[in-house]
């Protein structure tokens, strides 16, 4: 009896964690700004570049494929194990993902790096290779406040947790709802 209750208790405390940081930590500013900027590269036929490492590699993929099929914005992801190994032996791992950019990116194109810890050093080094390129730079991040990838970031979404699970489920979360606001959007509907 003691460990249902203990089950039922872990499962109603993570859910309110959840739920207290998707209310809590969201900026709404910034997160229509995000829209906008998203509208824009479409409008303008530019890419999104979306990177992250190990579970947020994952929610980079399956973002870069909702916001291609359903928000018809190109995207781009450097999840290919290939691509990955060669970089990484020719560059070093620090610098496969800046590498990878230097190699694909256009001036306008946006980037999107994901990471829990905000301190990947190869997203850290992509975004200063970004910066110097001009391209805009969006982060998500977690644990607690600025962190070395979000200082250069354009826009910053910052989980305050420090659950990699939270962070990364509340990253995917907003993340597809930002496909969601997009689809339905008068802005979308009438450039399609």
């Amino acid at each position: 009896m003691l460990k249902k209750h203990h089950d039922k208790k872990f499962i109603f405390d993570f859910n309110q964690r959840i739920i207290s940081n998707l209310n809590h930590d969201l900026d709404l500013e910034q997160f229509l700004l995000f829209k906008k900027m998203l509208i824009n590269i479409k409008n303008k036929n530019h890419s999104v570049f979306l990177i992250g490492n190990g579970g947020s590699a994952s929610i980079a993929s399956h973002i870069s494929i909702d916001l291609n099929k359903l928000n018809k914005i190109k995207t781009r992801t450097f999840n290919d194990p290939s691509w990955i190994t060669c970089l990484s032996n020719d560059y070093g791992h620090k610098f496969w993902v800046s590498k990878a950019l230097e190699f694909s990116v256009k001036k306008n194109d946006l980037v999107i790096l994901i990471s829990s810890s905000g301190k990947s050093e190869n997203l850290i080094e992509a975004a200063k290779f970004a910066q110097l390129n001009q391209n805009k730079i969006i982060t998500f991040t977690g644990f607690s406040g600025v962190n070395k990838l979000s200082k250069l970031g354009n826009l910053n979404f910052i989980v305050n947790s420090k659950s990699y699970n939270i962070i990364e489920n509340i990253h995917q979360i907003w993340l597809t709802m930002m496909i969601d606001l997009i689809y339905g959007s008068p802005e979308y509907a009438s450039n399609i």
